[in-house]
């Protein structure tokens, strides 16, 4: 039964918490037990680690008290040191005992299961080695970053398993097991939104390609993320130079399929509307600068479609024109205004004062071996030249384009005085030797092989040197070049040649040449698309192996003769590529005058030229015209391996020398002093997959050879004109270019000789 407090008890109480409350608040305190003071920090479990290490890493010492925070501290800051597997601290009386158990000393790394990339190379990417100290944390980043290696190389579904061999001493070996996996490769590539173009379409811009089994010789499709981004870029520009000044991504996606064993790659675009150009204008904000006076450099007119890199290129155009002008501070912005009603796009071109700035100093970092002096060549600002961003970047391509290094980085850097800029270049520096093997077979040459081995990038020097040789069934030469880019300091191409050359034209002319001698170079440019070439040659030719049965007039040439000779070449050039041209014109003209010494006595002209025109895009027509003369001087007569020949390669339909003078009685080709030949041929997709290198084309061959000093009844020499027609396929294939005409001749001569298919193969390793 509960009982209840009476009034007074109630009183009581009320009074004594009253009284209480007072005390307290006059400082009275209610005595706590004193913490305790550690007396001895005792270390146990060290193995190789002094106890007084061990001591060195905590902010406790005998004397303090058992505090938890510190404690807790001491705690994380043992395990921080990473020499730890296991740390305790706790209190037995009065004393602090601290129990490690030491991480265990690497003895060995090995690697198991990677056959795809050496032990070196992996041992060079992780961050444990021998002698150190393993723990958890290293080891799983080490394996992340295998896994990283691994990936890079498209092997997404890489396992690597770390094991333990524990050993005396509290050493280990370290394992790592890794499966490597097949290549992840793409399977699909898909476009979302893409109404322009179809997806065949877009798939041939980007770099990456989906998995087929004639690409077994490339990594394209491989799953690479930064190649992903490159891709982006690349439809970027495509579209915007195809006049869609709207366009953007909105995703590209890689997504791993369940078995990781393939990747699914889906790029969402939005294309927007084409643009054509509207009105152009250039207004000038310089007072002595007339803006009508630099239209003529602008590269696109009104209602072209709109193409982002004209833009670019009327920037450099202007800026390099303004310039030569004496404005060395421009800055050409231009102004793009959108008329989305007319699907237009006008364009202003602002030429404005630049800040004034000059050059100050141009760092260069990087070069082990290429010496200062070969960068600073290929500049186009030199120390305290104005500063020019156009010709900046134009240095920062010509660098690129020598080949020597595997990155160049050109930028721009301010100093304390703000009219001057330095200029530091970076570069890293990749080999420039080449050793080369290669075969093949070609109709005119028969089975061949070459060798060659080519420093590109001599002592440092910028210096080309090569020697190579080449053997085949019908020709075997050997030959040795040095070339010096920058004689004299000068854009001037300076080299020396030596050569061997052995040729058999039993087939078509009965007789064998020799050929030894040296050659010397000069060459430079005259603009942009002109260049000039001079170049000296002696050579000692010998024509043997002439058969009783050979025609008489090439038996009276055989033997021995000396050459000494000056030629000129004069180059005209405004194709896209020098190796693959689809557009533009490229011209020659030649002249070699002999008897400078030696017992040749001849002049020799030759002029061509050839125009490509791609009618469709992957659509080339291609028109080449040219013709050649040879005569000889000072009672000399032109020998027969130094007149013109037609037929074979430059005259298809027709076997190598098969048209032409001929010796009736033994059907031996004298070749002839004047020619001239004409081809039409037009190029286009095979309809396979383009990344497989399938190329057709048809053509159309025509020109005659005609003209030899040697008369007499038995010559035969019309000088009527020939005329073919065929097709053929070219194939980029994994071993090489492999090529083949079918062609028959529609116009001909009786004694002619007709060829109707021709192959070449051959490739470099």
């Amino acid at each position: 039964m509960k009982k209840s407090l009476s009034w007074p008890g109630l009183l009581a109480v009320a009074c004594m918490a009253f009284f209480l409350s007072l005390a307290f608040s006059a400082g009275w305190s209610v005595p706590a037990q004193a913490a305790e003071v550690i007396k001895q920090i005792k270390v146990e479990g060290t193995e190789r680690i002094e106890p007084a290490t061990v001591l060195s890493y905590i902010d406790l010492q005998a004397g303090d008290t058992f505090d938890n925070d510190r404690l807790n501290n001491a705690l994380k800051s043992l395990f921080a040191t990473g020499l730890f597997a296991d740390v305790s601290l706790y209190q037995e009386g009065h004393d602090l005992i601290i129990k490690v158990a030491e991480n265990p000393i690497i003895n060995q790394i090995a690697f198991e299961g990677n056959k795809k990339v050496k032990d070196e190379d992996l041992l060079n990417e992780i961050q444990l080695r021998p002698r150190n100290v393993l723990t958890r944390t290293k080891v799983q980043a080490d394996v992340e970053r295998m896994q990283e290696i691994y990936r890079a190389s498209g092997r997404f579904s890489v396992d690597v398993e770390p094991k333990i061999i524990k050993l005396d001493q509290n050493r280990v070996n370290l394992v790592f097991e890794i499966n490597e996996g097949p290549q992840t490769l793409i399977s699909r590539i898909s476009f979302i939104g893409n109404r322009h173009f179809d997806d065949s379409d877009l798939k041939k811009i980007i770099s990456s390609h989906e998995d087929h089994w004639w690409r077994f010789w490339s990594s394209d499709d491989k799953y690479d993320p930064d190649r992903l981004a490159y891709d982006r870029e690349l439809l970027r520009k495509f579209y915007l130079n195809h006049g869609y000044a709207d366009f953007r991504i909105d995703n590209a996606i890689a997504e791993l399929s369940p078995d990781r064993k393939a990747f699914y790659v889906t790029f969402t675009l939005e294309e927007g509307e084409r643009y054509r150009v509207g009105k152009i204008h250039i207004q000038s904000n310089m007072p002595d600068v007339d803006a009508n006076a630099y239209r003529k450099y602008v590269t696109f007119e009104p209602k072209d479609w709109y193409k982002a890199n004209e833009i670019e290129n009327t920037i450099n155009k202007l800026t390099d024109a303004l310039n030569d002008h004496r404005h060395p501070f421009v800055d050409v912005r231009p102004d793009v205004s959108r008329n989305r009603d007319s699907r237009s796009i006008d364009v202003t071109f602002n030429l404005n004062e630049g800040q004034k700035l000059f050059v100050n100093n141009i760092n260069i970092s990087g070069n082990v071996r290429t010496l200062d002096s070969v960068i600073r060549r290929e500049m186009e600002l030199s120390e305290g030249d104005p500063f020019n961003a156009s010709k900046l970047k134009k240095s920062e391509q010509k660098l690129n384009d020598l080949g020597y290094f595997e990155t160049v980085k050109v930028k721009p850097v301010p100093t304390a005085e703000p009219d001057r800029q330095d200029i530091d270049i970076a570069v890293e520096e990749k080999s420039t030797g080449e050793l080369s093997l290669g075969g093949g077979f070609s109709t005119t040459d028969g089975p061949l092989a070459d060798f060659s081995i080519r420093e590109k990038n001599f002592l440092g020097k910028g210096q080309d040197v090569n020697f190579s040789t080449t053997l085949a069934a019908k020709r075997t030469q050997y030959s040795l070049s040095f070339t010096e880019p920058y004689f004299l300091k000068r854009d001037l191409s300076a080299g020396i040649d030596l050569f061997h050359t052995t040729t058999n034209y039993q087939s078509q002319s009965s007789y064998d040449t020799k050929q030894t001698g040296f050659g010397l170079r000069l060459g430079y440019p005259l603009s942009d698309h002109w260049r000039q070439d001079l170049s000296y040659r002696y050579n000692s030719n010998q024509i043997d192996n002439v058969p009783s049965t050979a025609s008489i007039y090439i038996q009276q040439q055989a033997g021995h003769r000396t050459t000494s000779s000056i030629m000129q070449r004069l180059t005209y050039n405004t194709t896209d590529s020098r190796i693959e041209p689809t557009e533009g014109f490229i011209s020659r003209f030649d002249t070699e005058l002999a008897g400078l010494g030696g017992n040749a006595r001849y002049y020799k002209f030759r002029l061509g030229g050839t125009y490509y025109y791609p009618v469709i895009e992957k659509w080339i027509l291609s028109v080449l015209g040219e013709g050649g003369y040879i005569h000889g001087y000072g009672g000399e007569t032109v020998h027969i391996n130094e007149r013109f020949y037609l037929g074979g390669d430059n005259l298809r339909g027709f076997y190598d020398a098969g048209v032409g003078p001929r010796d009736s009685a033994t059907n031996d080709a004298l070749g002839g002093n004047e020619f001239y030949r004409g081809s039409v041929q037009f190029e286009f997709p095979s309809g396979l997959p383009e990344d497989l290198g399938v190329r057709l084309h048809t053509f159309s061959d025509f020109g005659t050879l005609t003209q030899v000093d040697d008369t007499g009844a038995g010559i035969q020499d019309s000088g009527s004109i020939r005329v073919s027609a065929g097709a053929g396929v070219s194939w980029k294939s994994p071993l090489g270019l492999v090529h083949a005409d079918f062609a028959a001749p529609l116009v001909k001569e009786s004694y002619d000789k007709r060829q109707v298919f021709r192959f070449s193969f051959g490739t470099r390793f």
